[in-house]
Formats: C-alpha cells, structure tokens, sequence
C-alpha cells in the first residue's frame, strides 16, 4: 500500500506540521518503523499496529487527508470510505484510485483529493504539501472540496442507473 513511500519521507511529512495516524498491521519491520516513529514524534504520530474497524470510522471522521500511495490497487475502499467522511484523499493514480479520486486543479476548481502518477517518495511529498497548503492557507476552498467529495455516489444506485442508461442507448 505504499508504505515504503510513506517511510522514505516521513520526516519530511511531520515537519509539515500534520499529525499521522496509522492503524493496521503488515510486515514486520514496517510495524517496528512506525513504533520508532511514534517514539521520536510523540505529538505527532500514532501508531497503532491492530485493527478495530469502529477505530478506522473515527479516524476517517476526525481526519482531514487520508493518505493512500499504493502501487497497485484493483479497486480501493479506503479512499471512497475517507471522502464520505469528508477526509480528502491522496493517492496514487492507480487502478481504482485513479477511477475514483479526481485530483484537484486550482486552475478549473476541479477535483475531489489529491494525486500524483509516478510511484516516487518525492511525487508524494510533493502532493501532500499541496494538501497541506491548501488546508492551512484556504480553509474554505478545502472545505468545499470535503463537501464535494462528500456527496459523491458510488453505490450500486448510481452504477445500476448508468448500465441501465447504457443499455437503453444500445436497443434503441
């Protein structure tokens, strides 16, 4: 899920100022990195190598971005989760995130989170301090991206509605 992206600049990410909160499990030496993290940031990171899905809802509900660099992701559940919370998305343009997250675009006032295309620590930092910018310097415009996403649709409704719509526009 991109973790070793997460680990090469993480630093780099705290001293933006954000508070990280990981929860879930994985390999080994990733679940002791995050501890030591936690250890030298004690303010900013918490580290929580378990999984309790009431806890991931009250992540995704107190949380601003929710951070997804995977390298390969056929569909994706965390990133729709997190937007219908509000908590905005950075990802990595690939498989369903890349269906699902449009990034924002300051120039069209397009989007609903945040991505990047090549799977590169630097590309991420990168995306996460336009996040981050965003957050800190135009509250406004940051909330109206969190209504946005919001209210996006992706359930089975909305899916049946377009094939149903396809397959009209076929017979016809």
């Amino acid at each position: 899920k991109g973790i070793d992206l997460v680990l090469r600049i993480f630093h780099e990410m705290v001293h933006l100022g954000v508070q990280f909160v990981l929860l879930g499990t994985g390999e080994r030496s990733d679940e002791d990195a995050f501890r030591w993290l936690a250890d030298q940031y004690p303010e900013s990171v918490s580290a929580n190598i378990f999984f309790d899905d009431g806890l991931a809802r009250k992540i995704y509900a107190g949380s601003d971005l929710f951070l997804m660099p995977s390298n390969f992701e056929p569909c994706g559940i965390g990133q729709l989760l997190a937007m219908r919370y509000g908590c905005l998305p950075i990802v990595r343009e690939t498989g369903g995130l890349k269906d699902t997250v449009q990034s924002y675009n300051e120039f069209t006032d397009e989007g609903n989170g945040f991505s990047f295309t090549n799977y590169n620590a630097h590309d991420m930092l990168y995306t996460i301090e336009r996040a981050v910018r965003l957050y800190k310097h135009d509250r406004s415009k940051f909330t109206e991206l969190a209504d946005r996403a919001m209210q996006l649709d992706f359930g089975w409704a909305q899916s049946a509605k377009e094939y149903l719509d396809l397959y009209e526009t076929l017979v016809e």
